[in-house]
């Protein structure tokens, strides 16, 4: 087997690939492979042998093509080179504000400049991707989320739009008044209307979470009631308000997007949790606090006692 000196030293040549691999999901560059002093004439021999495999043009996995989640992302970085980044649907799914694709093809946006194009790739060119629209998201270079949904509004069905949207804004992932004021700098692209209509719906009745927990304290005070803890960590999570004596939670769902089929069932899964350890969970949505607070108080009222 060649090797190569490393260091004063005399490492495997295969050992170095895999090691590089290791780090980017199975994924190698020629040009990586070369910068290590892995020749020509290595990369083809592992190519005849099938250890290399081309997924584009000087991109290979390497030892097989049972490909891990994310190395088809990391390939197409690898072939487009330096200044790009993951965007659109696939930054979206990246980002898991929409679910993955793996029949799609991989979009990645690139300097104007560029000209490269891959089979397989849907590129897009940009002069205006700046340095702040891209942020490092497991080791690839991804669009951040507001960029990702400035960009997802040009391309998506309105319903996709919605539910990346609602994803992002429930994982405060963005802030939906910050980006409404922000897509000023982008005018003229396609489908900004809708993205803004969505956020500027949301803002007028949305309660962030100081205002919601103001709110909700204010009604807890008026009412006499113990002191909840709040924003406290149990069982690995972090829950809005708890009555610990009284093994009770209050979540505040604070968003009028429809939920996502992800964030139902997240939701879900960290209420069973919760529960599982005697924890009763109530949630109140950010409306009923806003549109029927006396209510929401009396049935507050009533779970403690109970």
């Amino acid at each position: 087997m060649a090797v190569k000196r490393v260091g004063g030293g005399r490492v495997p040549t295969d050992w170095l690939i895999g090691d590089l691999a290791a780090r980017q999901y199975g994924i190698v560059a020629r040009s990586q492979l070369l910068a290590m002093g892995i020749g020509d004439g290595a990369i083809h021999t592992r190519l005849r042998q099938q250890y290399l495999h081309p997924l584009h043009r000087g991109v290979y996995a390497v030892g097989h093509m049972a490909l891990l989640p994310l190395a088809r992302e990391m390939a197409a970085t690898l072939a487009c080179g330096a200044g790009c980044a993951v965007s659109h649907r696939s930054a979206a799914a990246v980002w898991r504000l929409l679910p993955p694709n793996d029949d799609a093809e991989i979009d990645v946006t690139v300097p104007v400049k560029s000209r490269r194009s891959r089979p397989g790739l849907r590129i897009h060119r940009s002069a205006g991707l700046l340095r702040q629209d891209v942020q490092p998201l497991r080791g690839l270079p991804v669009t951040a989320p507001w960029r990702t949904l400035i960009d997802l509004a040009a391309v998506a069905r309105p319903r996709e739009l919605e539910l990346a949207t609602h994803e992002a804004v429930t994982r405060r992932l963005i802030n939906a008044r910050r980006l409404a004021a922000d897509l000023g700098r982008y005018r003229g692209r396609r489908g900004l209307g809708s993205l803004r209509h969505l956020l500027e719906s949301a803002e007028p009745r949305t309660l962030t979470r100081s205002q919601a927990e103001e709110r909700f304290l204010a009604l807890v005070r008026a009412a006499d009631l113990p002191a909840p803890e709040v924003n406290v960590r149990v069982h690995g999570y972090e829950v809005d308000f708890l009555w610990r004596e009284q093994g009770l939670v209050v979540e505040i769902d604070g968003f009028q997007f429809h939920s996502s089929r992800a964030a139902f069932e997240r939701d879900r899964r960290r209420d069973a949790e919760l529960q599982s350890h005697g924890l009763r969970v109530l949630r109140i949505t950010w409306r009923r606090l806003v549109d029927a607070p006396y209510a929401t108080l009396t049935y507050l009222v009533r779970v403690l006692d109970a």
